[in-house]
């Protein structure tokens, strides 16, 4: 029997002042103003289209994320957070985490958010090194991202991260470790640091720069967790470091497989249903198609055959033991349709298992990828 774990809600928030060369995620150039009432009526009708799939559960954390929502009104997350409460029982410790850009980071607003539920901020900096910054198609300069950092830190928010690259065009090693020190030194809870790969439709897809060369991205990696480890960061995902207790709990819930609600331009959701059906929903990705009502793109069922990787996908960019008991859980199948997979997996040293739970090794944190193949058979 399929149990229903926990249930998160993400919204997106579809515009940016300028499209960066490396995104490759569903944001759109701003041309006028934001028409934030319009969006947010469509949101919340959104929501109402998919409650049905909810099963009446909790809500137990919120991700805003773009796109920049941070281009978003105070008076439209407001409305927007509010509607969500009205519709939905979204738990009294929710962690609500809205994305931000530096460029778009000002205090009067933000205090505003806060007092709307916002309790956690991702500030996108990627870099402080300037040349790199324009190089990356950023509006911001580094006096701006260690701004937004002190803001943040000041606000009387749960957590806030800073999202940071590596493995930019023409970075050296010293010039990747300057920006880890300078993220470090603002005393983040949470820190995002993930290598800049080149996306097939993007800017960068078509012209594509320099990029350091795989031994000098693997001294960039190794170099930088011993920095992040000195400063009391702990890994916990693949590109994720935090303070202890700071982990971020809606990126958790993706990876745990749990479940999550999409709303907005181009969102994808995971709703597990009572009847042990997994349902995935895709809505459209434009603006001018999502705002004349055409929220849904496609919602179809995952393929039993499909779940074992889905699951491990997901659970084994996780550093903490997989348990053996919530593959069965949350996928309805038994262990045994993925025993020789994980035998395999075992007889190549990518993972160790014992009586309660699965284990990546450091030899599968190298080797993710052909881990994960096994799984796909």
């Amino acid at each position: 029997m399929l149990s229903l774990p926990p249930l998160s809600l993400y919204i997106h928030i579809p515009w940016c002042v300028q499209k960066c060369p490396y995104c490759d995620f569903n944001s759109h150039a701003l041309k006028g103003d934001v028409p934030h009432e319009e969006y947010v009526n469509h949101l919340l009708t959104d929501l109402d289209q998919d409650l049905a799939y909810t099963g009446g559960r909790e809500i137990s954390t919120i991700f805003i994320g773009g796109g920049t929502p941070s281009l978003l009104s105070s008076e439209a997350m407001q409305r927007l957070l509010d509607g969500v409460r009205r519709r939905l029982p979204v738990n009294a410790f929710a962690e609500i985490t809205m994305e931000a850009n530096p460029g778009t980071v000002e205090a009067e607003r933000f205090h505003a958010y806060h007092q709307a539920g916002v309790n956690r901020i991702s500030i996108g900096v990627q870099s402080f090194n300037e040349e790199k910054l324009i190089r990356l198609g950023r509006i911001h300069g580094a006096q701006e991202a260690r701004g937004a950092a002190r803001l943040a830190a000041g606000l009387g928010l749960r957590s806030f991260n800073l999202d940071l690259m590596h493995g930019l065009p023409d970075q050296t090693l010293e010039q990747a470790l300057d920006d880890l020190r300078q993220a470090i030194a603002l005393n983040p809870p949470h820190l995002s640091w993930y290598q800049l790969t080149i996306e097939p439709n993007t800017l960068f897809g078509s012209r594509p720069p320099v990029l350091p060369d795989d031994d000098a991205l693997w001294d960039i990696f190794e170099q930088g967790n011993h920095l992040l480890a000195a400063a009391g960061y702990r890994q916990y995902e693949t590109s994720a470091y935090a303070k202890p207790g700071f982990q971020c709990e809606h990126n958790l819930n993706y990876w745990r497989f749990g479940d999550y609600l999409g709303i907005g331009c181009g969102a994808h959701g995971k709703l597990s249903q009572a009847d042990g059906t997994l349902l995935r929903t895709v809505k459209t990705r434009h603006p001018r198609g999502y705002m004349q009502g055409n929220y849904l793109e496609k919602r179809y069922g995952v393929e039993p055959a499909d779940l074992p990787f889905e699951y491990f996908m997901n659970r084994f960019r996780l550093t903490e033991p997989t348990p053996r008991q919530e593959f069965s859980a949350f996928t309805g199948l038994d262990e045994e349709t993925v025993r020789s997979a994980l035998d395999q997996a075992l007889a190549g040293g990518y993972i160790s298992e014992d009586d309660s739970c699965w284990q990546v090794t450091e030899k599968g944190k190298l080797f993710l990828n052909p881990l994960l193949e096994m799984f796909m058979e």
